[in-house]
């Protein structure tokens, strides 16, 4: 049984491959692309414009960072606790890590430049801070190894407890939405926060509020910051 087993997988491989032998070939797609088309080259000693402002991400980026912050909603509250220049002294935005030590040493290895951030209250207790945090360009990619730092620790128990979700028109934004966090004698804490960078800009968007927050309220608040970018 195993032999004719074995004889007849052999002769029905060897009758499909005299099937597609006798059918005709299939024609290869072209290689050249017609639709291409080349943009033709200036006269001679004449230089090509270069972009407005608007439409340079680098011009952008050197210039006043808290710009490009997204504006507070009508109606929002500024956040007490977010200076009034807009500025986060870099010992100040340390201070918010675990290990605050540990973590102005790191961010003083990925060459940390500058921090602006704006922050605001809706409702009775929704509160909204939003980071660019800028690194100088370099042999390393600040922005990109701080943003994987803070989306790699997302998926703990502590955290997110979960992988959150893509940020369309990012390379690797990640947006999360936390379960609840319950504690006896405290209101009910929720949490969302969206993590993602563009050239040497790292973002950070946080949050809070003691009732459920929409998952679409995070993702849009990413969407429009990324758009400023």
């Amino acid at each position: 049984m195993a032999v004719a087993a074995v004889l007849g997988l052999v002769g029905g491989t060897a009758v499909g491959y005299g099937i597609q032998a006798q059918r005709e070939p299939t024609a290869l797609p072209p290689l050249n692309q017609p639709d291409l088309v080349n943009p033709k080259p200036l006269p001679k000693g004449q230089k090509a414009k270069p972009l407005p402002a608007s439409e340079d991400r680098q011009a952008k980026a050197q210039g006043d960072l808290r710009k490009l912050l997204l504006p507070k909603p009508t109606g929002a509250k500024k956040d007490e606790f977010v200076d009034d220049d807009g500025w986060m002294p870099v010992y100040e935005f340390a201070s918010h890590f675990n290990k605050p030590g540990g973590a102005l040493d790191h961010q003083l290895d990925l060459d940390i430049r500058r921090v602006a951030v704006t922050a605001w209250a809706t409702g009775e207790h929704k509160r909204t801070e939003i980071r660019l945090v800028q690194y100088r360009a370099g042999d390393v990619l600040g922005a990109q190894e701080f943003i994987e730092d803070q989306q790699g620790y997302m998926p703990d128990e502590d955290f997110a407890d979960n992988e959150g979700k893509e940020l369309k028109g990012s390379a690797n934004g990640r947006y999360y939405v936390f379960p609840v966090h319950r504690k006896a004698g405290y209101l009910d804490m929720y949490e969302a926060r969206a993590y993602f960078h563009r050239g040497d800009i790292a973002v950070e968007i946080f949050v809070v509020d003691t009732k459920k927050i929409a998952e679409t309220y995070i993702r849009s608040l990413a969407e429009r910051q990324l758009g400023r970018l």
